[in-house]
């Protein structure tokens, strides 16, 4: 996979993606991440890249010339032979990071793991940018949550992060991410490690039994209380089997 990451200030996004997960999985050639400095796209002396809204209002926006030019550069076209946002060659995504955008979720981060060949990640910065890009340029909208940043690098991070650790070999154990909260619909529930006992606090005994199914059992149960506990609104959304049926109301009669 290759993500090419847009922005006027690259120096938010360097550091991080030479850590941790993301720095191996660039090793291992799993996925090749730039970070693009939209300035350089800007053709005047200035590298200026905001203006002032048409009509007043408050703040800047982010001019559409060198967000255009940078992601021609990208495709590797003519700035005015950019193919439309819907006929772009398959499996590319171009992705404004804005509050107006769909929700992120870990669904959304398999799908991109799965399908996306080419992330093209466009990072706004002050009260957005020109509504050209938005409607012209941007295979979709992406939002992290319901609060405003500063700017779409932090979020880009975020999506950065959320996929290449779903990507085939990034984490050391394959099975890793189908176990991590939402990717069955649950939030995951509590893990436990050394020491078996600290300040008087043990680890549940059951987790020391060696019997699989049993600590099986009881890990789903335990993921079906946690979800039930703070986020009660998934469990409307997941396919709930017998077993788990009957958790919950041992987990109601408990209470």
């Amino acid at each position: 996979m290759r993500i090419d990451v847009l922005t006027i200030f690259p120096e938010i996004l360097v550091s991080p993606l030479k850590h941790s997960i993301l720095k191996r999985a660039q090793e291992k050639g799993l996925v090749e991440v730039k970070v693009i400095n939209i300035r350089d796209f800007a053709y005047d002396k200035h590298r200026v890249t905001d203006d002032y809204p048409y009509g007043g209002g408050h703040g800047m926006v982010m001019k559409p010339e060198p967000i255009f030019r940078a992601v021609a550069s990208l495709l590797d076209v003519e700035e005015d032979d950019i193919p439309g946002h819907r006929n772009l060659p398959s499996g590319v995504e171009i992705i404004l990071l804005s509050p107006q955008g769909e929700p992120f979720t870990q669904e959304k981060a398999w799908d991109l793991a799965r399908a996306a060949r080419h992330l093209i990640l466009i990072c706004g910065r002050y009260e957005g940018v020109d509504e050209r890009v938005r409607k012209h340029l941007a295979t979709e909208e992406i939002s992290i949550g319901d609060y405003v940043l500063s700017g779409g690098e932090v979020p880009a991070l975020v999506v950065v992060d959320a996929v290449v650790r779903l990507l085939p070999g990034a984490l050391g154990d394959g099975e890793s991410p189908r176990h991590d909260s939402f990717s069955d619909g649950l939030l995951e529930g509590p893990q436990f490690t050394r020491p078996r006992e600290y300040l008087g606090l043990k680890v549940p005994e059951v987790l020391l039994t060696g019997d699989h199914e049993r600590i099986r059992r009881w890990r789903r149960k335990e993921a079906l209380k946690r979800t039930l506990e703070r986020r009660p609104e998934l469990l409307e959304k997941v396919s709930l089997s017998g077993e788990d049926l009957r958790y919950l109301q041992e987990i109601e009669d408990e209470a």
